[in-house]
């Protein structure tokens, strides 16, 4: 007895040796967010609560339905959590999911009042309020997507809304014990795509059909694959078979009553006491040797992975001091190794530079799977570089639009700082607007139609988006044209986010580009929408004149674009402004002379008589609509000084300059700023 006592001491032993190191490889809670705007005492009335609702959140095994809720305490330190698993998850797999969900979460957040987290089978959430029978909460979102596109993304997009539509339908209305549906639907080439979306039970028909309405905006276009998680709601599709057949949906069982004691077990055999032992004893020094091995096989895959994994994690440092350090988990999801961006590139090869920016080199590459890129290499020793990367992963992970310039991904190992965007064939605007032979290929159809690119770009920037965003560099040279001269707005590196009560902000760190800065960020480092409205009328009247803001030339004399357009139009004469190259068919003339007055409109001295972007948008798509007379705009006469530079160099109020910008005052000032401070994008 002795000899089996000790047995069952090493077995349980390397059961719990097991578990640890199962949950060390085990897959990792995905986009854990803590509330930290309530925080509980260590030790105190809500965390017992909270543990005693976590730990005997799954304790009903009658539940088979996947949705699990529990309640303790009363207000204010009650403790509610709710778990929710995918309709295809049997019962036991639920519960398991759920418990380690918890665990995580709990670790995650040690003393946060609320909480959630999602893993592929299943979200915990737990909060100090109500979290069921109340509105769908779509304020945390959070999104992963399939790097790769569709071959063909029209007829894929068409299949994917006919499942998207159908999904949402049958999933809302699903019964009060679950509301998931899985289907899948035929794709381009005879691909098939797969699908299912799921949203709590205890939402009503409408809430949950208008959660996954909202959900569903959020599908990067063309993308094979996305998942978009709120807590009160989800979806995800993919290419490829990812779920199961939808587990029976049996009525519950009543919960056990103390009437109702649970079966006793029968009492062992009196006979085979001896043989029974004998067989105990083997079978426990077997379980005991496999479970040895087994634990030293994982340890040793486990330690391998971590070594090679070493150089590919991102360092703390990319999370924003001052933002969410949650944020960056989108971003993760993008991370490539050094090695296999510097492989698609050639080892950045001369000959496949496309260009060179303010912080590093840009190079053409293509993926093992045929895929073609554009890597921004940052500059090793640009201090300032490394900003604009954590900029511009932070950003453009979480921004999805057709005239926004997508990410692909980004590596950050050592010293290297590389960006991957989609490769835009045709490079950017002012390759072709200031160029003598290619502006020709840009007709009055094609520069409208990249007019109103851009306009709606920047309006789901300021508007649309999950998050306000001044971009605060708009500029020819930031906007890329594809293959169908599609634009696409880039170069997120000085862009700053607001919060939804921000209207505008201060920064003695005044970053942009000469000549598109509004007069009141140049001057007094004040900057709002209205900054980029004002960016976006430079680059209007850039469209269509086809002349750079601070080189128009008016015959002989060379003289500042928006001083020589506002005498222009203001004496009748704004058809001399046109492009010449665009005279030659008087179509559009009239379309013309609109748009050089709506860029004049944008580029008012005062930001509140500039339109937003909103009735940008609306000016250019209504042409009976009627336009406010501009006033005088603020103007820019230039220096020598070379007016396409950045504004990178340091700057105090106390700075000496050999030219001012003065509103209306006829001289300027070309260097005023540098934008070193991470916090400057949320202070």
């Amino acid at each position: 007895m002795l000899i089996v006592a000790k047995t069952w001491k090493l077995f349980f032993l390397i059961l719990i040796i097991l578990n640890l190191v199962t949950l060390l490889v085990s897959q990792d809670l995905q986009f854990p967010t803590c509330d930290g705007s309530a925080n509980f005492t260590i030790n105190g009335t809500y965390q017992s609560n909270l543990d005693d609702a976590i730990s005997s959140l799954t304790s009903d095994t009658s539940i088979r339905y996947g949705f699990y809720n529990q309640s303790v305490g009363q207000t204010p330190d009650q403790a509610n959590a709710v778990g929710l698993c995918r309709g295809d998850v049997e019962p036991d797999d639920c519960r398991r999911c759920i418990n380690e969900a918890g665990m995580r979460l709990r670790e995650t957040c040690p003393n946060q009042k609320a909480a959630i987290g999602w893993y592929d089978n299943c979200m915990l959430r737990y909060s100090n309020v109500t979290i069921l029978g109340i509105n769908p909460d779509t304020q945390v979102t959070r999104i992963a997507s399939n790097r790769n596109n569709a071959s063909n993304v029209d007829q894929f997009n068409q299949g994917l809304n006919r499942l998207l539509n159908q999904l949402r339908t049958d999933s809302s209305s699903g019964g009060s014990l679950r509301k998931y549906a899985a289907n899948t639907t035929i794709g381009p080439g005879f691909t098939t795509i797969y699908g299912y979306m799921q949203c709590t039970p205890d939402l009503s028909e409408i809430q949950c059909y208008n959660c996954l309405d909202s959900a569903v905006r959020y599908i990067p276009n063309g993308s094979r694959g996305a998942r978009i998680y709120y807590p009160s709601c989800i979806f995800r599709y993919e290419d490829y078979r990812f779920f199961n057949a939808t587990v029976d949906l049996p009525p519950p069982s009543p919960p056990p009553t103390q009437s109702s004691p649970p079966p006793t077990p029968p009492p062992p055999s009196p006979s085979g006491k001896s043989s029974n032992t004998a067989i105990i004893v083997v079978i426990a020094v077997v379980a005991s040797l496999g479970l040895v091995i087994f634990v030293v096989v994982f340890v040793f895959v486990f330690m391998r992975r971590q070594r090679k994994q070493e150089g590919r994690r991102p360092p703390e440092s990319l999370v924003y001091e001052d933002g969410d350090p949650t944020e960056i988990s989108t971003a993760e999801s993008l991370q490539y190794s050094f090695g296999i961006i510097r492989a698609a590139t050639d080892d950045f090869c001369e000959n496949n530079k496309l260009g060179q920016g303010g912080f590093g080199l840009v190079y053409k590459g293509k993926l093992q799977n045929g895929q073609e890129i554009a890597v921004k290499r940052l500059s090793r020793d640009s201090g300032q570089g490394e900003q604009e990367f954590k900029n511009e992963v932070l950003l453009l992970a979480r921004l999805q639009h057709r005239n926004l310039v997508r990410l692909l991904g980004f590596s950050l190992e050592g010293s290297e700082r590389l960006l991957m965007y989609e490769f835009v064939q045709n490079a950017s605007l002012d390759k072709f607007i200031f160029d003598p032979t290619k502006r020709a290929d840009l007709d009055w159809e094609r520069r409208y139609k990249i007019l109103g690119g851009v306009a709606r770009g920047l309006l789901y920037l300021h508007e649309d988006s999950r998050i306000k965003i001044i971009h605060r560099d708009l500029k020819a040279s930031n906007i890329l044209l594809d293959s169908q001269m599609n634009p696409k707005i880039a170069d997120f590196g000085m862009a700053r986010l607001f919060t939804p009560e921000e209207t505008q902000a201060n920064t003695s760190r005044i970053v942009g580009t000469y000549g598109y800065m509004a007069p009141e960020y140049a001057m007094h480092g004040q900057f709002s929408v209205k900054s980029d409205v004002f960016s976006f009328g430079v680059l209007t009247l850039e469209i269509v004149t086809g002349q750079k803001n601070h080189t128009f030339q008016n015959g002989v004399v060379i003289e500042d674009l928006l001083s020589h357009a506002w005498k222009s139009w203001r004496d009748g004469t704004a058809s001399s402004l046109i492009d010449p190259v665009l005279k030659e068919g008087s179509n559009g003339l009239r379309d013309m002379i609109r748009c050089i007055h709506i860029g004049l409109l944008c580029v008012q001295e005062d930001l509140n008589e500039r339109p937003t972007m909103a009735s940008v948008v609306l000016m250019l798509s209504s042409l009976s609509l009627t336009l406010p007379v501009p006033s005088e705009p603020a103007f820019f006469m230039h220096t020598s000084t070379n007016p396409t530079k950045p504004l990178f160099e340091n700057y105090t109020s106390s700075t000496s300059h050999p030219s001012r910008l003065k509103s209306k005052s006829r001289s300027s000032q070309q260097s005023i700023g540098s934008d070193t401070s991470m916090n400057d994008l949320y202070s």
